[in-house]
């Protein structure tokens, strides 16, 4: 067994190297205890549609009704779909086959218990459970399987939830060759809107572009489209659309805590001094721009768990990260779900005199990078980290919640920030830089990315 597939918030790694039939069939047994031992007797059960998913659900499915759960078995769908069918369904819990936007060669598998996804040290219980054998009893009796066409409720119960306004225009949909395709698009039809998919047909292999929408090349086909058609706004979704990326008809990508941004002034004026939840890597002008409407602005950890815990804690209103994960409570059921959240951009766009693009303008504006990514080892990103911490607070000012977001000065006025973080998902450092001007913000990266350099080689030559 991979110890490192068990991570902060999933269990993600390569499909065949990581996941045989043996190890799966050992997990169900473990979620068949974990579940149990948690009172849950209830659970929904969902797959991608990459290549190994089959496999990988028939032999999670024989253990986890082997160990004494009903198992309603929900099909092919997108991770929100999963989310909402635990909802919907008043299950106990739910298990979602998927690797999110890794590539297609990857699997992994989302948890839920209750109401949240699991992470951090209940995720590593199933580890424990598998390594101690801890699993139920042959005595237990078998669970009874079921099944349910959970999208054709998902569609119906969002196409009852989106009020559009009265202005009008062309929509592209992205769908990444991912799961979410077959979502969407029954739900853009029923509102009787103008769109156009775009590799909106589930295919495991992404034959395409790889299905992230935070790398700009992967939104290239969308944006040349948008421009083609005369779109006012292209939606693109991940392998299963818990993410979100928006493109303006001028060919502006809008990021997520841009679109944050947009979404949490249009509540605002419904739901004066609302919280919202974001995280380190998100520009300082969104956690401005909510503070100046009178809302209040939370800065938080990186990951759909995390900032769901964090959400219900604060009683937010909206959360929603770099990456694209968005989770609406007003409205919505608090879980990060790609689909609704560009239902509820068209919806606010259909409602505001300004299209996307001329929003998008006038949205204040630092200069910044994307999510940068700067290759480290599993065994070593952490310790990266953690020394990165040290290194640069005993010279600025850190915030540390997730990682290092390095405040820098000049006069006692603050100019920019630079982030680095390990993922939690791959081997790699994640990095975003900031300042009020294009020379400080190659100055800021050019520090930190230095240092970084030369403490990863630090970290290697020590072990």
């Amino acid at each position: 067994m991979n110890p490192r597939v068990f991570r902060e918030y999933d269990i993600r790694g390569h499909a065949e190297r990581d996941f045989p039939d043996d190890f799966v069939a050992d997990l169900g047994r473990s979620l068949g205890a974990y579940f149990a031992d948690n009172g849950a007797r209830r659970i929904t059960l969902g797959r991608d549609c990459r290549l190994t998913s089959p496999r990988i659900h028939a032999t999670l499915k024989r253990e986890l009704l082997a160990a004494g759960l009903d198992v309603i078995d929900v099909g092919i769908l997108h991770t929100p779909g999963l989310y909402f069918s635990v909802f919907h369904l008043s299950a106990d819990g739910g298990v979602m086959i998927t690797a999110s936007h890794n590539p297609g060669e990857d699997n992994g598998f989302k948890i839920v218990l209750g109401r949240s996804t699991i992470h951090g040290a209940e995720i590593q219980k199933l580890r424990t459970n598998i390594e101690k054998r801890a699993f139920r009893s042959a005595k237990v009796p078998a669970g009874q399987a079921t099944e349910h066409d959970i999208l054709r409720d998902y569609v119906d119960t969002i196409v009852s939830n989106i009020k559009l306004g009265p202005r009008r225009f062309k929509v592209v949909v992205d769908g990444g060759n991912g799961t979410g395709g077959i979502a969407i698009l029954p739900i853009l039809k029923k509102l009787g809107l103008d769109f156009e998919a775009l590799y909106c047909e589930p295919d495991g292999t992404f034959p395409n572009h790889h299905p992230d929408p935070t790398v700009p090349e992967n939104l290239q086909d969308l944006i040349a489209r948008v421009k083609a058609t005369g779109a006012e706004v292209g939606v693109a979704l991940d392998g299963d659309a818990d993410r979100v990326g928006a493109v303006a008809g001028d060919g502006r990508i809008l990021w997520g805590d841009q679109l944050v941004m947009l979404f949490s002034r249009e509540i605002l004026t419904r739901k004066p001094g609302a919280t919202f939840v974001s995280e380190v890597k998100c520009s300082q002008a969104l956690f401005d721009d909510i503070t100046s409407r009178g809302g209040r602005a939370i800065m938080w950890k990186v990951g759909h768990s995390l900032i769901k815990v964090k959400m219900k804690e604060e009683k937010a209103e909206l959360a929603g990260e770099m990456s694209g994960h968005m989770f609406f409570a007003d409205r919505w059921y608090g879980f990060d779900d790609a689909v609704y959240a560009g239902l509820r951009l068209i919806e606010l766009l259909t409602h505001s005199p300004q299209s996307l693009a001329e929003l998008g303008a006038a949205l204040p504006a630092l200069h910044n990078t994307p999510e940068l990514r700067m290759p480290c080892a599993d065994d070593a990103k952490f310790e990266v980290v953690r020394q990165a911490v040290a290194w640069f607070s005993a010279r600025h000012r850190v915030v540390d919640i997730d990682g290092a977001r390095v405040i820098f000065e000049d006069a006692g006025k603050t100019v920019g920030w630079g982030l680095v973080r390990a993922s939690n998902t791959g081997p790699v450092l994640v990095m975003r830089f900031e300042a009020d001007s294009p020379a400080r913000l190659a100055e800021i990266r050019a520090t930190m990315e230095g240092r970084l350099h030369q403490i990863i080689a630090d970290v290697a030559a020590a072990t």
